[in-house]
């Protein structure tokens, strides 16, 4: 026999729905909580992202699809900007930041991940920036604090000049980040919470160190995937990937766990995945999160995970069945 909640959830998953249905009340928006996505229009009163900070290069450049270059902090930075292929001006669309792994470039996380072909589908702006080349692990998240903040500051200014050209919506701006990209996306989370409807850590985490996660303004859903103890590349990123759940557990986050148990590397697919099915559900982790959310709320809570989710995903902190059997499906 189905309890009531399973049956409620299956409703709302089914569009059943209505603004007074049970458990779903909180939600003011006029949309029941099991419906909300980045496109649903914030109740009156919900928290707001923080104005945007100035683009710090002045008067930003005329952007567009593909590469760009921009001056941040008098240094001369690139990016990816991937729009819909049929992208309208007007539309108005969530963002996503993608910070790449180490050895990789802008263009791998581009062409592996389908980011075309995805932000085709779920309609998304993909910014992906390029690393300076000057720090041991392409980004700054064991660096002093003068380089983390010019980090952080070209982060500030691809998004103030993508907003600037583009209809963004500034409810649903998520970053992600796979390995040391992941490490950063564990500063940048809370370090620029105040912009972020969203996080996802791909076998990242939260950084040892002065760097560490220490608070968030804003308490920002979060995706926390890694591939189980053997995940070990310099540090071993099963310790950082726990060390941020723990700190994002013990604020109230709400959060989605994931562990492949594939070590260090692209999860192996699952029946009949694609890569770029694994990362459109990703994705769709970003899009459905807008940052009017309540504290430690989530849409998936009502309508469950999507269907395209991997099996070894959960919601919670420790809730995760992590994958058994052979890893010969994984790609380097």
């Amino acid at each position: 026999m189905i309890d009531a909640v399973a049956l409620g959830a299956l409703l709302c998953a089914l569009g059943g729905c209505s603004a007074d249905d049970g458990g779903d009340s909180a939600n003011t928006s006029g949309t029941p909580l099991g419906e909300v996505t980045c496109r649903t229009e914030p109740p009156p009163g919900a928290e707001m992202p923080a104005e945007l900070k100035a683009y710090s290069g002045g008067q930003c450049p005329a952007l567009q699809a593909g590469t760009n270059t921009i001056t941040s902090m008098q240094n001369q930075r690139q990016f990816i900007l991937a729009l819909p292929s049929d992208y309208t001006p007007g539309e108005r669309l969530p963002v996503a930041v993608l910070w790449h792994w180490l050895g990789g470039s802008a263009q791998d996380f581009l062409n592996i991940a389908f980011l075309q072909t995805v932000a085709d589908k779920l309609r998304f702006i993909a910014v992906i920036p390029e690393k300076k080349g000057d720090v041991q692990f392409s980004w700054p998240f064991i660096d002093p604090e003068p380089r983390v903040n010019e980090e952080l500051t070209f982060f500030d200014d691809m998004l103030a000049c993508v907003a600037q050209q583009y209809d963004v919506n500034r409810n649903c701006v998520s970053t992600v980040g796979v390995s040391a990209g992941g490490l950063w996306v564990g500063v940048l989370g809370w370090k620029r919470s105040e912009y972020l409807s969203s996080m996802l850590s791909l076998s990242g985490g939260s950084p040892p160190g002065a760097n560490a996660w220490a608070g968030a303004v804003h308490k920002l859903p979060a995706l926390v995937q890694w591939g189980g103890p053997n995940d070990t590349f310099v540090l071993n990123f099963q310790d950082t990937s726990v060390a941020l759940e723990q700190a994002l557990d013990a604020d109230g986050h709400f959060m989605v766990e994931c562990v492949h148990n594939c070590g260090h590397g692209v999860p192996p697919l699952e029946g009949s995945s694609s890569i770029e099915s694994m990362v459109e559900a990703l994705v769709q982790f970003a899009v459905d999160h807008p940052y009017w959310l309540a504290d430690g709320e989530s849409p998936w809570q009502v309508r469950g995970m999507p269907v395209d989710m991997p099996s070894f995903c959960a919601i919670g902190m420790g809730q995760a069945v992590a994958r058994t059997g052979d890893c010969t499906g994984s790609f380097p």
